[in-house]
């Protein structure tokens, strides 16, 4: 009894409890960061944004969570009841389920994997299927039409991104999250992190990490001139909510993998004082949010695609592209001598 209490019962407590931390911290921080995208958003039009709620409107997104959950759901007569409300939650659910191999720190991992890339890779090709759920379960042909072009988006921009990360990973050897942020670790900080050698393909992540999440200006998911919201017309209440929170989450992972890829996840800018000084979870927070102000930043300035355009950059602007850093970026490696071991 004791040897199943010290081997299973024991880590699987542990391994809970820092899942409930990590999700209560994740829900707060989401509060917070759709706050600052409409602040960022009111600044660029010169207007206040949320300043009510609160101090300075701090409290506006409990405001609305409160709103959303006492509202009643009002489900279509004729929509599939069952697919209808395990939509959002399948939404919800697999986009806080990436964050379990994450590292924020050094050792501050819920699940430090070998295969952590291939596992966020997967689990975020599976969000695909809330979305095509919402939309054929409402029993609508707008919903429908709207969750068919966005599969058809996410699929398209999931192959750029495949590509971005194997680049990412010739130049590591190693699909560990970990590994790749301890890769970029080097005498000349902020210079040795993946955004200079690979700039290309960090500004092709930027762009399709836009489209995976349906943000601006790649919504036209939801993009109210044409489809009122798309796939989730028919949703309202807290099944809304959870759609919206499911896309915020995703954004946050997307802002992490970049940070994690690209640009150094918790190490300093500097490898010495007195930024050596600060822990790695604050650098690690600080480029999460510099990577979402330039989300917002994109949605505040850039003009909408159509449709016809969106695809015609995913597949015959970014694929190429991607495809053909894949082939110089293994060419160097090789031929240079600056393989992994």
């Amino acid at each position: 009894m004791a040897e199943i209490w010290t081997s299973y019962l024991w880590p699987l407590i542990i391994m809970v409890a820092q899942s409930l931390l990590l999700m209560v911290i994740l829900l707060v921080a989401i509060a917070y960061v759709l706050y600052a995208d409409r602040k960022i958003w009111a600044a660029v039009q010169i207007r206040r944004g949320p300043n009510v709620v609160g101090p300075w409107g701090l409290f506006q997104s409990f405001a609305d969570l409160l709103k959303f959950v006492l509202k009643e759901p009002v489900i279509p007569a004729g929509a599939n009841k069952g697919v209808f409300l395990l939509a959002p939650f399948v939404t919800c659910v697999l986009s806080l389920a990436a964050w379990a191999v994450i590292p924020v720190h050094p050792g501050w991992v819920i699940a430090d994997i070998n295969v952590g890339i291939l596992y966020i890779f997967a689990i975020s090709s599976l969000s695909v299927y809330g979305i095509i759920m919402g939309g054929w379960a409402s029993n609508s042909k707008y919903p429908f039409l709207a969750a068919l072009r966005s599969a058809a988006q996410m699929v398209s921009y999931e192959v750029s991104i495949g590509f971005v990360i194997i680049t990412v990973l010739l130049c590591v050897g190693s699909l560990n999250l970990s590994a790749i942020v301890e890769a970029q670790n080097g005498p000349y900080g902020v210079f040795n992190w993946y955004w200079l050698p690979l700039l290309p393909m960090f500004v092709i992540f930027f762009v399709s990490a836009l489209a995976e999440t349906n943000r601006p200006p790649f919504d036209l998911v939801e993009a109210e001139s044409e489809l009122v919201a798309g796939f989730m017309v028919e949703y309202g209440s807290t099944p809304y909510m959870m759609f919206m929170l499911g896309e915020y989450v995703a954004i946050a992972t997307m802002c992490a993998m970049g940070t994690i890829l690209f640009l150094g996840g918790w190490l300093p800018p500097a490898p010495f004082a007195p930024f050596t000084w600060v822990p790695g979870v604050i650098w690690f927070t600080l480029k999460c949010l510099f990577m979402f102000f330039l989300f917002a930043m994109a949605k505040a300035i850039v003009p909408r695609y159509r449709y016809d355009q969106l695809m015609r950059l995913g597949w015959k602007v970014f694929l190429p592209i991607s495809l053909a850093m894949v082939v110089i970026v293994a060419g160097v490696l090789q031929f240079a001598g600056w393989a992994p071991k």
